[in-house]
């Protein structure tokens, strides 16, 4: 071999793989993010391919007999919610009939919390990536009560907290986001970090920091709508789950922009129907790859529940962890200790493990427990295979009869990411 052949050689040896550049900018453009909150307003006229019909719903998609349980009974509640039903049997008829569309959130720019149900007339919050411009959408929480159509739930009581959130704090949210023009994100998630939140199960920091920030222009708002001014802090001072949406969406936006990048084996989503969790891939397309339900890794039940009264029906608020919130970030909020269980030890030693499945660390998002050590981002579905640790989600917990009944940590099942690993290797061998 001359020395020419071998410089050329060895050029090679050390010139990054397809896989590892297209890593890198996937990994880049999720920590590249700038999720800034830029409206609030109805589905219909913002999110993108919603019709008066349509009800989106949460995980991959499912044929209309597929779904069950709560998130069959979201759907329709959603359905008589919207109108576009007298009850649950025309609601049934119609959707068989393709009168109502049922559809995956996603498709549409939307992330789901556990059902996840969207209806034309339901607020969303607007996000959009300061950076790329693509925007992520989802609704407001529903409020302190058990009782939630995202949870399975439609009655009297779950319609009229939909109408307050229609027509008393998105109208006046938005005009406050107006007014502030726009809230930047990325800086409060940062700050609640420090401040005990992991982003997923406590968001209670970046709630008060998000109300920080609005707080000046709804003051502006008092003037002859005072009331609807206190009606509005009421709200996002009772819950401390008001800004869980807003992280959802957040994550929503810097994922997709990872999204399409030809090569790379990171996971852009993770989320779960009523039948499968189900994962996409930066470089696969649009493909869901599918395995079981998650497996419960510690779980805390409200007063008077058992595991027997656990129903999974759907959630896609497990962007947080695609993205190295919630789950990645479990060191950061010991306080979850009180509300899903566990133990800080615990907690320490999940969330170090999750660094083996990913590609970086986060440069602004940071654990001060583990030295302000970047949550670890840009999961492999690679490492996960060649691990076998598979990611931390921290979710809430359904009951079969509808409502919340608990909290907890649960592991991704290992096969969808198996399958992504087998096609990754037919598309790129």
């Amino acid at each position: 071999m001359t020395s020419r052949s071998r410089e050329r050689s060895a050029a090679t040896a050390s010139a990054p793989s397809l896989q590892e550049r297209a890593n890198a900018e996937a990994v880049e453009r999720i920590c590249a993010a700038e999720p800034v909150l830029v409206d609030v307003r109805p589905a219909i006229e913002v999110v993108p391919g919603m019709t008066p019909e349509t009800i989106l719903t949460s995980g991959a998609p499912l044929e209309w007999d597929e779904y069950a349980g709560g998130q069959r009974a979201g759907i329709i509640g959603g359905a008589l919610f919207e109108g576009l039903a007298e009850d649950a049997g025309d609601a049934e008829a119609k959707i068989r009939a393709g009168q109502i569309r049922v559809r995956p959130c996603q498709e549409h720019g939307c992330v789901g919390s556990l059902a996840g149900i969207y209806s034309a007339s339901m607020p969303v919050f607007v996000v959009e990536d300061a950076r790329r411009g693509n925007r992520g959408y989802c609704n407001l929480f529903e409020g302190v009560s058990p009782y939630r159509l995202n949870y399975g739930v439609y009655n009297e009581q779950v319609g009229e907290n939909l109408r307050f959130l229609q027509e008393v704090v998105a109208p006046l949210l938005g005009q406050a986001v107006s007014l502030a023009g726009g809230v930047p994100l990325r800086p409060i998630i940062r700050r609640a970090l420090h401040m005990g939140d992991e982003l997923h199960s406590r968001n209670t920091a970046a709630t008060l920091l998000f109300t920080r920030e609005l707080f000046p222009a709804l003051l502006e708002l008092v003037g002859n709508r005072a009331g609807e001014v206190r009606k509005t802090f009421d709200y996002l001072k009772s819950s401390d789950y008001a800004f869980l949406r807003l992280s959802m969406a957040s994550s929503k936006v810097a994922a997709d922009a990872a999204h399409g990048v030809e090569g790379s084996s990171v996971v852009t989503a993770m989320a779960f129907n009523c039948r499968d969790f189900a994962v996409r891939v930066s470089g696969l397309g649009d493909h869901w790859f599918r395995g079981p339900l998650p497996t419960k890794f510690g779980a805390k039940l409200f007063e008077g529940y058992t595991e027997n009264d656990i129903e999974f029906m759907g959630g896609e608020s497990t962007i947080n962890e695609t993205v190295g919130l919630g789950g990645f970030a479990q060191a950061a909020a010991f306080a979850l200790q009180d509300y899903q269980g566990g133990s800080a030890e615990k907690m320490v030693e999940a969330n170090l493990a999750m660094y083996e499945i990913a590609l970086a660390e986060h440069p602004e998002y940071r654990i001060p427990y583990l030295g302000f050590r970047g949550v670890p981002v840009g999961i492999d579905v690679h490492r996960v295979v060649a691990t076998g640790i598979t990611p931390l989600l921290d979710i809430g917990v359904a009951g079969k009869q509808g409502g919340q009944i608990g909290a907890g940590s649960y592991r991704a099942p290992l096969e969808c990411f198996a399958a992504a690993v087998k096609e990754y290797a037919r598309r790129y061998a």
